[in-house]
């Protein structure tokens, strides 16, 4: 699969570290062939606030474009891209796609993928959501996008903040058809009641 990642300002960098690793480990895997990556600015801002231990993953495999940058293959459909993830993907960043203003890369980015029906995949992140946030998510799903709010589950026992994000990025990827591992309901037994 061609997949590309987008990561936008919203809070919740943990989630882009975990999905690029998870990518890349797909990608050494041979799930995935081609793998690109736009920042947003505000993303990088917000990940040197939240991780300032970890630089991010910028160099190969990612393939990474700047945000003006309309020459990069997932912004036509011809490129044949299978997935735009993006991921945290900020209220901003949604409605901009509900409205269709391709405006830089990763809203065009995801206009392509609207009209090609392929996979969009949006890691809403913000509490709480106000009516515009879920009209914008409406218009998005009724264009054929998923929301995927990043919302973890707690079915496999995380027991750590990473494991815990974890269960959002691999049900991110699952909406997209790549198996990256993970909890699946009724392939593990659950801890019986107390």
């Amino acid at each position: 699969m061609k997949i590309a990642l987008a990561i936008t300002g919203a809070s919740g960098s943990i989630y882009a570290q975990l999905m690029l690793q998870a990518l890349r480990q797909l990608h050494q895997q041979g799930a995935v062939t081609e793998l690109s990556v736009v920042w947003s600015e505000t993303a990088r801002q917000v990940w040197a606030a939240e991780r300032p231990e970890q630089a991010p993953a910028d160099g190969p495999p990612f393939r990474m474009f700047s945000r003006q940058d309309f020459s990069a293959p997932f912004a036509s459909g011809s490129a044949g891209y299978d997935a735009l993830i993006i991921c945290p993907c900020s209220t901003g960043t949604l409605g901009r796609i509900a409205a269709g203003v391709s405006g830089d890369l990763i809203i065009r980015g995801a206009d392509v993928m609207l009209k090609e029906r392929r996979k969009l995949v949006l890691v809403v992140r913000e509490t709480p959501y106000n009516l515009l946030h879920l009209r914008a998510m409406t218009a998005i799903t009724e264009a054929g996008g998923i929301i995927c709010p990043a919302s973890p589950s707690f079915y496999s026992l995380p027991q750590t903040m990473e494991e815990l994000a974890l269960t959002v990025v691999h049900r991110a990827l699952q909406l997209c058809g790549l198996d990256s591992g993970g909890f699946k309901w009724g392939t593990t037994p659950l801890v019986p009641e107390m």
